[in-house]
C-alpha cells in the first residue's frame, strides 16, 4: 500500500463520507482510495464549485467537509470557495496535491501553505510516510474541534511512498463524521464546552432581570450550538423577542413572538420593534454593520451583552456594556438556571399589542407594496421580483432548503421565501462572492436529498457558474434554480447609476438563461409573470429527476431596499 491509499482509507475511516472535488494526477489516488473505501465521491466540473459544494454539505449536515484538489492550479481555482468557508468558519478538508519539495522547477509549484493562510484557512501536510497518518489525524481534529477548513497538502514524493506498518488512529473524539447521501443527525459537539463564571452569568442574569423590553439576536454561533430550543425557553422567561442574523435564520421558526431577521433584511415591524428594545443580548452573534444596519438598530441608551466563544469577537464591530466567553448553548442554560433560582420570570416585550402586530405585519409577506412601474419593457413583460418569490413561496413544499448567492436581488428570496428551521437557509455571504449560490444548493442537496433544495441567483451569478448544471442534472437532483433576470450586475447598476456615471460594464444584452438550462439536461422555463409558474407547479407535481431552471425576467428600474445599507461603506 502506497501512502495515498493508506491517507485515503484512514479519512474514511475518520468521516469522509462524502467528498467533493476536480481529480487532476496529484490527488487521483487518494480520491480513488477514498472511494474504494466507502466514501461517495461527487464530481463538480470546477474546483470553485467543488470546494463551495463542500461547504454547503458540512454547513447543511454539521459534519466534516472534504474537497479533493488537484496541485497548484487545482487549489488556486478553489480559493474563492475556499474563502468563503474559511470567513464562515466551516469545518472544511481540503485535500490538496502537493509538488514534491525536490521539484523546484515544476510549473505547479506555488506556495500552497501561504495561499492557504492568506484566506483565513490553516495549513497543514502530510510530512512523511512514518507519520501521514498522524498528519492527517491532526488534520481532521483542526477542522472539527476548531471549526476550521484545513488545507492537508500531499506532497507527490510521499504520496507514492511505500506506507510502513502502522495501524490507523481511532476515530478522534471530536466527531468528524461525513454523512453519505441521506440526512443524519449532527455531529456531537465537541467537550468541554466554554462557560463564563459564576460572576458574569449573575451579572447576564441581573439585565435580564432589570430589562423591560429585550431582544435577543441569535447569530451563527447560536446555530452552530443549536441553541434555538434553550434560547426560546430563556426569551420565553424573560419576555424578551428573538431574532437572528441572516445566516441563523429560522432558529425561532413557528415562535410568534420571533422577529424574524434582524439588520437590512428585517421587516419595518422587526426593526422598531429591535430599535425600541433597552437590552440587546447577540448570542453567538458579530452584531456587525449588517446585523444592526450599521448601529441603527441599537438605541443609543440600549445595553448591549454579547456571548460567543471566541474572545477576539466581543465587540469586534462595535462596544459592548458586557461580554460573555460561552458556549451560547451552555451559557443560556446557566442564566436560566440562575433566573429560576431568583424566581425570576418578566412578561417584557411579550405584550398582546406586540403580538397583535407581528401576526399582523411579522413577514415580508404581510407587508404592503405597490407593484414596480417598469413592468413591461421593449422585451416584453417583467414580473416584480417581490410578487414572483411570493408566489413560489406559496407552490413549495414547507420543507426545503433555501440556497442564496450574492446580488442585488438577494433579499426577496431570503425574506420572502420562509424556511422550515435554521438549517433551511444557506447564506454564503462570508466573502460577498456572487457565483457561489448554484454550487451551495447542490451541495446542500447532497446533503439533504429529503427537502426540496431552492437555488436563489441573480443571472450575473447562474451565468459565473452555469458550468455545474451538468453536475446538478448528472446528479439528477430535484434542484428548482430560480434566476432574478435583470440582464445586469444591479447592485452596481443602482449604487453608481443614479450619479451619472456610464454603465456599459455592468449591463449585458438579453439571454436566454432557459435555453442554456435546458442544453445541460435540465427543465425549464421563462417566467414573466404569474401565470408563467404553472410550468413550475408542473415540475412539483412530476418525479423532480433532473433540475428545473426558472428564467424570471424581473423588474429592474428600482433598487432594492437593503441595497442603501449595504454600499454605505463603499
Amino acid at each position: 500500500m502506497i501512502v495515498a491509499e493508506a491517507v485515503g482509507e484512514t479519512l474514511a475511516r475518520l468521516g469522509a463520507g462524502t467528498v467533493f472535488g476536480v481529480v487532476g494526477s496529484g490527488n487521483f489516488h487518494v480520491t480513488n482510495a477514498l472511494v474504494a473505501n466507502g466514501a461517495r465521491y461527487v464530481a463538480a466540473r470546477h474546483e470553485g464549485g467543488a470546494a463551495t459544494m463542500a461547504d454547503a454539505y458540512a454547513r447543511v449536515t454539521g459534519g466534516l467537509g472534504v474537497l479533493s484538489v488537484h496541485q497548484g492550479p487545482g487549489l488556486t481555482n478553489a480559493l474563492t470557495g475556499i474563502a468563503e468557508a474559511a470567513k464562515s468558519r466551516t469545518p472544511l478538508l481540503v485535500l490538496a496535491g502537493e509538488v514534491a519539495a525536490a521539484e523546484v522547477r515544476s510549473n505547479f509549484r506555488v506556495d500552497q501553505a501561504a495561499l492557504a493562510a492568506a484566506v483565513g484557512a490553516v495549513p497543514e501536510r502530510i510530512h512523511s510516510p512514518g507519520t501521514a497518518l498522524a498528519d492527517v489525524a491532526r488534520a481532521c481534529r483542526t477542522a472539527v474541534a476548531e471549526r476550521r477548513t484545513v488545507l492537508l497538502g500531499l506532497p507527490l514524493d510521499v504520496q507514492g511512498a511505500p506506507h510502513p506498518d502502522a495501524a490507523a488512529p481511532e476515530r478522534p473524539s471530536a466527531g468528524a463524521d461525513g454523512h453519505p447521501a441521506g440526512y443524519r443527525p449532527r455531529a456531537a459537539r465537541v467537550p468541554p464546552l466554554p462557560v463564563p463564571p459564576a460572576g458574569a452569568i449573575a451579572r447576564l442574569a441581573d439585565a435580564l432581570q432589570g430589562a423591560g423590553r429585550p431582544v435577543f439576536i441569535a447569530g451563527r454561533g447560536a446555530r452552530l450550538s443549536r441553541a434555538g430550543e434553550v434560547l426560546a425557553r430563556l426569551a420565553g422567561r424573560v419576555g424578551a423577542l428573538p431574532a437572528t442574523s441572516a445566516v441563523a435564520r429560522g432558529l425561532f421558526a413557528g415562535d410568534p413572538f420571533a422577529l424574524d431577521v434582524s439588520g437590512g433584511f428585517a421587516t419595518p415591524a422587526a426593526a422598531e420593534l429591535i430599535g425600541g428594545a433597552d437590552l440587546i443580548v447577540a448570542w453567538g452573534c458579530a452584531l456587525n454593520a449588517w446585523t444592526t444596519r450599521h448601529g441603527a438598530l441599537i438605541g443609543r441608551d440600549t445595553t448591549v451583552v454579547q456571548v460567543d466563544v471566541d474572545a477576539q469577537a466581543l465587540g469586534a464591530h462595535r462596544p459592548v456594556d458586557l461580554g460573555l466567553i460561552g458556549d451560547v448553548t451552555e451559557t443560556a442554560l446557566a442564566v436560566s438556571a440562575e433566573l429560576e433560582a431568583r424566581g425570576h420570570g418578566a412578561t417584557g416585550y411579550r405584550t398582546e399589542e406586540v403580538a397583535a402586530r407581528l401576526a399582523r405585519e411579522g413577514r415580508w409577506q404581510d407587508v404592503p407594496y405597490e407593484e414596480h412601474p417598469d413592468g413591461e419593457g421593449d422585451d416584453g413583460a417583467r414580473i416584480d421580483p417581490r410578487t414572483l418569490t411570493i408566489a413560489l413561496d406559496g407552490l413549495l413544499p414547507r420543507e426545503r432548503t433555501v440556497a442564496v448567492d450574492s446580488g442585488n436581488f438577494m433579499g426577496y428570496p431570503a425574506m420572502f421565501l420562509d424556511v422550515p428551521d435554521a438549517d433551511g437557509l444557506v447564506l454564503t455571504q462570508a466573502f460577498q462572492s456572487i457565483g457561489l449560490g448554484l454550487a451551495t444548493a447542490i451541495g446542500a442537496a447532497v446533503a439533504r436529498p429529503d427537502r426540496l433544495t431552492v437555488a436563489a441567483l441573480g443571472d450575473g451569478g447562474a451565468l459565473m457558474a452555469a458550468a455545474e448544471l451538468e453536475t446538478a442534472a448528472r446528479l439528477g437532483l430535484g434542484l428548482l434554480v430560480v434566476v432574478y433576470d435583470d440582464e445586469a450586475y444591479g447592485a452596481e447598476v443602482h449604487h453608481f447609476g443614479p450619479h451619472g456615471h456610464p454603465l456599459d460594464t455592468v449591463t449585458f444584452p438579453p439571454a436566454d438563461v432557459a435555453a442554456i438550462g435546458r442544453g445541460f439536461g435540465c427543465a425549464a422555463a421563462t417566467v414573466r409573470c404569474r401565470d408563467d409558474l404553472a410550468a413550475v407547479g408542473e415540475w412539483l407535481a412530476g418525479p423532480r429527476d433532473r433540475p428545473m431552471i426558472v428564467d424570471a425576467k424581473i423588474t429592474r428600474g428600482r433598487p432594492a431596499w437593503w441595497l442603501e445599507e449595504a454600499f454605505r461603506d463603499h
